[in-house]
């Protein structure tokens, strides 16, 4: 199969692309840089640039690569802006999905989240419906998810990974990223997210997890897949153990918050498909994970 994965650079994407090519596939990446189409091209995939915001440009890429099968991994993290990663959702998935389907494409792999079912106890599955109409910001950040998965599931065949908490190389939770400054007290570090030691509840996937589920899904029928690892927790009980593996100080615990809406979310659907986290539980990979 020829496959087109746009962000192929990223955190998940730099690991996606040779998993693809050991597998079989013939691989086109994009990335809007030169330095970015050259690392693909280093890996023994094709490369193109591109920028998912030139509509037009896009599509000429599309069209030139003429590939079976489309993976969105686009994201827009570094900079820890909100507003920039939901536009990229709603926009960036239009353009993609527009120029797939102008190419003849049928089948998209996209990456979403699973942090953004409504509140609940106990970790959600995928019949659970998505937070709309939650308070903001968290209201405009699981309306991005929605523009993008109701964008994606316009062609033929679209799964939907809903990924859970990302960490290892190359992501916010890696040693050197933005949450171990944020926990040795770094005024400047920005990330979307909670350093708060409470009972609110959250999924945890490691990089390579999340690559090798996309490389599956390409085989997958249509529909939300959580792609989680296989012990939610409590922000009480993992922050001491990602601190410690980080080596710096963890947050006092505070036993009485809670965010209703953090409740973790259920791997059983990814298993039954054949799927399984390489890493199992943050309490291992914390440790187990490089810069």
């Amino acid at each position: 199969m020829h496959v087109l994965v746009a962000g192929a650079t990223g955190a998940v994407g730099r690991l996606l692309v040779p998993l693809l090519l050991e597998a079989g596939h013939q691989v086109t990446g994009i990335s809007r840089t030169p330095a970015g189409t050259e690392r693909v091209r280093r890996q023994g995939a094709s490369a193109v640039q591109g920028d998912v915001f030139d509509r037009d440009g896009l599509r000429e890429a599309v069209a030139a690569a003429a590939p079976d099968a489309v993976i969105h991994q686009l994201t827009d993290l570094s900079g820890a802006d909100g507003e920039a990663t939901d536009r990229l959702r709603r926009e960036g998935t239009r353009h993609l999905v527009d120029a797939a389907r102008s190419a003849g494409v049928t089948r998209i792999v996209a990456q979403s989240i699973s942090w953004v079912y409504v509140p609940g106890e106990g970790p959600a599955d995928e019949t659970v419906p998505l937070d709309i109409g939650a308070a903001q910001p968290r209201g405009a950040m699981v309306d991005g998810v929605r523009a993008l998965e109701d964008t994606a599931a316009e062609m033929d065949t679209a799964v939907l990974l809903r990924y859970g908490i990302l960490y290892g190389p190359g992501t916010w939770y890696a040693p050197g990223g933005a949450v171990a400054a944020a926990l040795a007290g770094d005024p400047s570090a920005r990330f979307l997210g909670s350093i708060e030691a409470d009972r609110s509840v959250s999924s945890f996937l490691h990089v390579a997890d999340a690559a090798r589920a996309a490389v599956a899904a390409l085989d997958w029928p249509a529909g939300p897949v959580n792609i989680v690892d296989d012990e939610p927790a409590e922000a009480r009980e993992w922050l001491p153990v990602l601190a410690a593996a980080l080596g710096v100080p963890a947050p006092p615990e505070d036993g009485s918050g809670r965010q209703d809406w953090a409740r973790g979310a259920s791997n059983a659907l990814a298993r039954a498909r054949g799927w399984r986290p390489g890493h199992a539980t943050w309490r291992t990979g914390f440790a187990a994970q490089e810069a």
